[in-house]
């Protein structure tokens, strides 16, 4: 099993959204960066586990806790014209981008914050930690995801 980082902005797609959606399932689409596509697309797995991120807010954070329920398949939403993520370079024939669905698991019992995890001891090497590192979608280490659900 792998473990994830997936950031979303609270007002677009939060963990509330998630939790009220059908089978508290949706599909994480709209991802346009190759090296966030190909973890998508190639390495997240059924059954592995995704840290819920609210970013772009007042306090971002570890908010929530996901499953990836179904591997990597094309974002259909880079072929519809009316969509914002809508690519014309992406073609069912040749899908350009990815993405996955997860499924709500558990709220954190409280946000833990960027700024706690950035001064948390065992983190400094956490890609979410590091500076100039602003991928939508990252890898977290199995020590560094049991640290953090010891912070709860």
């Amino acid at each position: 099993m792998n473990y994830w980082l997936m950031k979303s902005e609270p007002d677009v797609f939060g963990i509330d959204h998630l939790k009220a959606m059908p089978k508290k399932t949706e599909h994480w689409d709209g991802v346009r960066n190759y090296q966030a596509r190909n973890m998508m697309r190639d390495e997240m797995k059924k059954g592995d586990q995704v840290f819920f991120y609210h970013s772009n807010c007042k306090e971002p954070g570890i908010v929530g806790i996901a499953e990836v329920v179904k591997e990597g398949y094309p974002d259909f939403t880079a072929w519809n014209p009316e969509s914002k993520y809508y690519d014309p370079k992406s073609t069912e024939e040749t899908p350009r981008w990815f993405m996955v669905d997860i499924k709500f698991k558990r709220k954190l019992k409280r946000t833990i914050t960027l700024t706690e995890l950035k001064h948390q001891p065992g983190l400094e090497e956490m890609a979410l930690v590091r500076r100039g590192n602003r991928l939508s979608i990252m890898p977290v280490r199995k020590q560094e995801w049991t640290l953090i659900l010891g912070l709860e």
